[in-house]
């Protein structure tokens, strides 16, 4: 029998029929949620460097705006779809009300590769991206932000864009801006800082202190470059990262038992996270297969890179000695590996908790620009660590509460306070 192909967009929707029997949610609401509000799909034409015309697909899709604008990224990837969009949207709207932010989750994206564009190509299909959509986001309606393969960059062009379009300046119709052109200080660090604030208030739990502790890391973009950074002041040593090779288009995983230092390795790390592998082993790294990241004998596992990496079939290699894997990238545990995890007493932190501090400093970004009062970079990354820290103990306080693992007990907490919002608005 051929293995069924795993799609993000019902693994996502099997999370919510989950969180949705648990609180025995109207057929109205089940109806509502399920799916998203609003979906826009259109082609974008884009002049290229030889002149000739190249036609790419975009798409914007709003999950749900009942507790405020629409928040989500964009990603460029050459294996974007449709469902795989759709799944981020719903994730971003869990996300936003697990960490009680007053938006609505939305997302978008454009099948490409940036690896064969010109940084020309680039902007004029930013641009466009933003003449399809120009009508249906803004501040008060739905704000993009970087994602997958997107920067800062791309986000000014598209600001400067729908300013032209609107003729009037937008600072907040978009985040994950430049410092000092709208964007708030801290945001690039925001997602992994935030996903170690959690770990941090893990352990503690557990009563482990961070320097008796070890990492290994999946993916060595933004996330898990800040993400470790964080790590190592807090005492922990990361042993292994995997990085996706694009000349030979597969991943290898990179060990240092006596520690990784981001630093180092930025030296030699492209725009996409991606390391050089010859230049790696010269500084001493040993060189595994991509898959080596998660037998690590680590007490922590990050997945910061893409959905669908930890599953029934190599949940098995996962070390006894992990004791938290924490969520960096959204949706990297299939919902079947679930239960062999819980099984195995390993504290998974979800997604939608774990990589919030991402959508919180975008939340930030997002009142900055929008009153153009911009905070000094400790006081975002105060705000962040409260603001993480009370929602992991919202989550943390209910999963004891009820005696059910934290990816439920975040469920459940995210779908009743956007049900809610639906149902006082009168929607269902």
């Amino acid at each position: 029998m051929t293995p069924r192909l795993y799609n993000p967009y019902e693994a996502a929707q099997t999370q919510f029929d989950r969180a949705a029997d648990l609180l025995a949610l109207s057929p109205a609401a089940r109806d509502l949620l399920r799916v998203p509000i609003r979906e826009y799909h259109f082609s974008i034409p884009v002049c290229m460097d030889d002149g000739n015309i190249n036609v790419f697909r975009g798409y914007r899709i709003q999950h749900n705006d009942a507790r405020g604008p629409c928040k989500g990224g964009i990603r460029f990837h050459p294996l974007e779809t449709v469902d795989t969009v759709r799944a981020l949207a719903m994730w971003n709207t869990w996300r936003c009300a697990v960490a009680d932010l007053p938006l609505g989750g939305s997302m978008g994206g454009v099948i490409c590769d940036p690896h064969n564009l010109s940084p020309k190509e680039q902007e004029r299909l930013c641009r466009g991206w933003v003449r399809q959509v120009a009508r249906n986001v803004g501040p008060d309606w739905d704000v993009p932000s970087p994602d997958l393969m997107t920067t800062a960059q791309h986000m000014l062009w598209m600001l400067d864009e729908y300013e032209a379009i609107h003729f009037h300046k937008s600072p907040g119709f978009i985040t994950g801006k430049p410092v000092g052109l709208g964007g708030s200080a801290g945001r690039k660090e925001a997602t992994g800082f935030g996903l170690m604030i959690i770990v941090r208030e893990a352990l503690r739990d557990l009563d482990i202190k961070p320097t008796d502790t070890t990492a290994s890391f999946q993916g060595f973009g933004n996330v898990a470059q800040h993400a470790i950074q964080l790590y190592r002041k807090m005492g922990g040593v990361a042993t292994c990262v995997s990085s996706w090779d694009q000349a030979e288009r597969t991943a290898y995983a990179y060990r240092k038992p006596q520690g990784i230092d981001p630093d180092e390795l930025l030296t030699i790390t492209n725009a996409f996270g991606e390391i050089n592998k010859t230049k790696a082993i010269e500084m001493g790294y040993e060189c595994l297969p991509g898959e080596a990241w998660l037998e690590q004998e680590v007490d922590i596992l990050v997945p910061s890179a893409l959905e669908n990496q930890i599953t029934v079939e190599n949940a098995e290699i996962i070390s006894p000695r992990v004791k938290i894997i924490a969520e960096g990238a959204d949706g990297p545990t299939n919902p079947e590996a679930d239960p062999l995890l819980v099984q195995r007493d390993i504290l998974v932190i979800p997604d939608i908790l774990a990589n919030a501090g991402g959508a919180t400093c975008s939340y930030f970004e997002q009142v900055q620009s929008n009153m153009n009062y911009y905070w000094k970079r400790d006081e975002v990354f105060g705000k962040l660590d409260v603001h993480m820290t009370t929602a992991f103990r919202d989550v943390t306080q209910f999963s004891q509460s009820r005696k059910m693992p934290l990816r439920e007990a975040a469920y459940i907490i995210s779908v009743e306070r956007v049900t809610r919002a639906c149902q006082e608005r009168g929607w269902v």
